[in-house]
């Protein structure tokens, strides 16, 4: 059995490499897991020793196909509690991330997959981030960032990428939730900021929330 601490890199080196194909470096790891790269340089040679990650000194860290079914299995975990929090607990959707942090360490398979069930198998999570299927399979977003629209298109949103509380409650603040249509009005070529239509209003919005939001063509 992993320990909790094992769990978490699993599941952020997993987040690390959605977003690049090459090798992780130790400093990129050490600084998702807000720890020393000495530190993470330890927990990666564990890891490789159990045989869930490929690591190599001086070249980076990738999970082994043990490692990516481990941390699948975490992610799934995670996001089906996400999903109960929210729609049978009442929990705003930036309120349940560090509560599914804590859930997502029960080893009991058949709670997960109750749980999958009890929620009629729930495709996505509440900020739209897809859910694993009981074989680690994952269905990829349709979406397109917001940021990459043009002036007059518009879409329906769909997920959050970078979902942190700060953000998911800037987006509560301005009335932005997922399956809203969102239509870009203007584009700021000096800050990238953009002012959407969102149900009716007017809102302008920086480039850096644009970025992080998915939005599927209508």
């Amino acid at each position: 059995m992993l320990s909790q601490a094992e769990e978490n890199y699993l599941k952020e080196i997993y987040a690390l490499g959605e977003e690049t194909e090459e090798l992780l470096s130790t400093n990129s790891i050490a600084k998702k897991m807000r720890t020393k790269a000495s530190s993470a340089t330890d927990m990666l040679q564990k890891l490789a020793g159990k045989g869930l990650v490929d690591y190599t000194k001086y070249k980076g860290t990738r999970l082994s196909k043990e490692g990516e079914a481990k941390a699948m299995a975490i992610v799934r975990k995670h996001r089906l509690w996400e999903t109960f929090l929210v729609a049978k607990l009442g929990f705003s959707w930036d309120e349940v991330h560090d509560i599914a942090e804590q859930l997502e360490h029960i080893q009991s398979k058949t709670l997960t997959n109750r749980l999958d069930a009890f929620l009629e198998y729930p495709s996505h999570d509440p900020h739209g981030h897809p859910i694993p299927n009981t074989n680690g399979k994952i269905v990829a977003s349709e979406g397109i960032i917001l940021a990459d629209l043009k002036i007059n298109e518009k879409g329906v949103l769909v997920g959050v990428k970078n979902a942190t509380d700060s953000l998911l409650k800037y987006l509560n603040k301005i009335n932005i939730t997922i399956g809203d249509t969102i239509k870009v009005l203007d584009i700021e070529p000096f800050d990238d900021s953009v002012t959407i239509d969102n149900n009716a209003q007017q809102i302008t919005i920086s480039g850096n929330v644009a970025k992080n939001l998915y939005i599927k063509y209508r």
